[in-house]
């Protein structure tokens, strides 16, 4: 598709002109969009929530939650309620339990948070005409979903979008991670890393106690129920701390680099005005650093949330 004023190219890799913050007024979609399919994508005046309807990724998605279901179960109820010391069990008890929720709300944050999907099917005439691009300039379209893609973006074949700054996608959060919600995904991996290292010295700890005294003063589950349990939560401790903590790693140096993980596998030039080491910090967490930026609910849109839970629209919204 040609016109006098611009060239339109069907082409995955690209040097786009559009930058990663262009509003897209033409087919835009809202923050909150459905996504379930090769032809999923509503109107911005449909405020649902987003969510990848992908089967893999809704089972891997799963079975994060029930794992850390579990170590909470084993850590409170086979460890720290029948222990005699209250303050030891307390203490431990309310720092692994508010690390777990930390964890799980970073987890559905990054699930349920657009990581900034490319408006499906823009690549029209009018808009492009509506761009007002000088004359020889080329812009690039995404075959795969119609779309013009802007700087950095790359199109995910699970999310059927085209993301900005997409860095991954991962099935173990059920959604892309990039430009929106790779906060949340840092918070995950921290926050999971925390957890499994915490679980690990009490299961240490659990370990060498009981083998002081009767096994059966240690816990109210049988001594070999309380052992195959504590076995299976050091196993899950062990390969989630090595996971999420090398994923953790790698994160903070992508954005201190300000690199994503497919631009580094690719060996992309960067095109664009790098931001190094804090100014990445802050750009992708927002303000300068604070206790806000391990708090997974902040810009939580509590009022959005009741309308797309009862159906209503309107109103004002309030964040935290």
């Amino acid at each position: 598709m040609q016109s006098s004023n611009h060239r339109l190219r069907d082409m995955e890799q690209h040097h786009p002109l559009l930058s990663a913050g262009a509003d897209v007024e033409t087919g835009s979609l809202a923050a909150g969009v459905m996504v379930g399919g090769p032809h999923s994508g509503h109107a911005a005046g449909n405020r649902t929530m987003w969510f990848i309807q992908d089967s893999c990724g809704m089972v891997c998605a799963g079975i994060t939650w029930f794992l850390v279901l579990y170590a909470d179960f084993v850590v409170n109820f086979v460890m720290l309620l029948p222990g005699k010391n209250f303050w030891y069990s307390l203490l431990n008890g309310a720092t692994f339990n508010s690390l777990a929720v930390l964890a799980l709300a970073s987890h559905m944050r990054t699930m349920m948070t657009d990581p900034g999907a490319v408006p499906k099917g823009n690549a029209t005439k009018e808009y492009m005409e509506s761009l007002q691009l000088k004359p020889g300039e080329v812009i690039y379209k995404c075959p795969k979903c119609c779309s013009i893609k802007p700087e950095r973006a790359h199109h995910c074949s699970i999310c059927k979008r085209c993301i900005r700054k997409m860095d991954h996608h991962c099935p173990w959060v059920n959604n892309c991670v990039g430009e929106k919600n790779q906060r949340f995904f840092v918070l995950f991996t921290m926050y999971i890393s925390l957890i499994s290292a915490h679980a690990l010295g009490l299961s240490s700890m659990h370990f060498f106690t009981c083998i002081k005294v009767q096994w059966n003063e240690c816990s109210a589950f049988s001594p070999g129920v309380s052992v195959l349990l504590l076995i299976f939560l050091c196993l899950e401790a062990i390969l989630f701390l090595t996971f999420t903590a090398v994923m953790f790693g790698t994160q903070i140096h992508s954005i201190c680099n300000d690199e994503t993980e497919i631009e580094r596998l690719k060996n992309e030039k960067p095109t664009w005005e790098r931001r190094m080491r804090w100014d990445g910090m802050r750009a992708v967490f927002g303000g300068s650093p604070s206790l806000l930026w391990c708090n997974p609910f902040t810009g939580l849109r509590l009022r959005r949330l009741l309308l797309l839970t009862h159906g209503r629209r309107g109103g004002s919204e309030f964040s935290v």
